[in-house]
């Protein structure tokens, strides 16, 4: 386990807590809760996170025994080339997402406001924020995949994944401990948030996409040509 590594994990991390599912609606939350409901968002970010992690665990599992199975062919010099290539067709995919062109297409703006309700709807709410995001959560699949290709054992890749999910729900906990402290002051700044990524949530996208992409690329362009 290496720096480097710590710290790639750590950027797709951070590139994961702004997502909707982990920021997006923690805020639309937190804007429509009362003090005392704040434990039911609580409910909704520990429901996320439990459910990263378990998807992680099963992903980390299975990518071993694939591993295990085809682990000449997954180090060899091709693969890593189709890794260059992934990570250069994502970071050609995110200019698709940038919001000009997106206007220029023509498409609808969609806007999405979910509520606090009780602890079985914030359960309900945070799997299907979850699983909505499973096609679309590459940093987080880039990181399992850097894990795997990694050969870290089962008792490092654990706290690694328990310290990526933490991460991915740390900015709305530092929101819900400003609030408590000084809410006068913070929710004006949480509505400029919220029509922030309303208006941008496209942008966030593409950034996202170019991040990892340029991350998977840089990984295989180490491997392929500086070794």
């Amino acid at each position: 386990m290496t720096i480097a590594l710590l710290l790639t994990l750590a950027a797709l991390a951070i590139v994961d807590s702004t997502s909707f599912g982990t920021l997006g609606i923690p805020v639309f939350l937190l804007l429509s809760s009362q003090r005392s409901q704040v434990s039911r968002l609580m409910i909704y970010l520990a429901t996320v996170a439990i459910f990263y992690f378990l998807v992680g665990v099963a992903l980390m599992l299975g990518l071993s025994t694939l591993l295990e199975s085809f682990g000449d062919v997954l180090h060899s010099r091709g693969a890593y080339m189709v890794q260059l290539a992934l990570g250069v067709g994502l970071f050609a995919l995110s200019f698709r997402f940038d919001p000009k062109r997106r206007k220029k297409l023509g498409k609808p703006e969609h806007r999405f406001e979910p509520r606090v309700g009780g602890p079985r709807a914030m359960v309900t709410l945070g799997l299907t924020a979850g699983l909505l995001e499973v096609a679309t959560m590459v940093p987080y699949l880039a990181a399992i995949g850097i894990m795997t290709t990694s050969k870290l054992t089962a008792t490092q890749w654990v706290p690694l994944l328990v310290a990526y999910v933490l991460i991915m729900i740390l900015p709305p906990l530092v929101l819900i401990g400003l609030r408590g402290v000084a809410r006068g002051w913070l929710e004006p700044k949480l509505e400029r948030l919220r029509a922030w990524m309303a208006k941008h949530s496209a942008s966030a996208v593409s950034w996202a996409l170019a991040i990892v992409g340029f991350l998977l690329a840089r990984d295989a362009a180490v491997y392929l040509f500086f070794r």
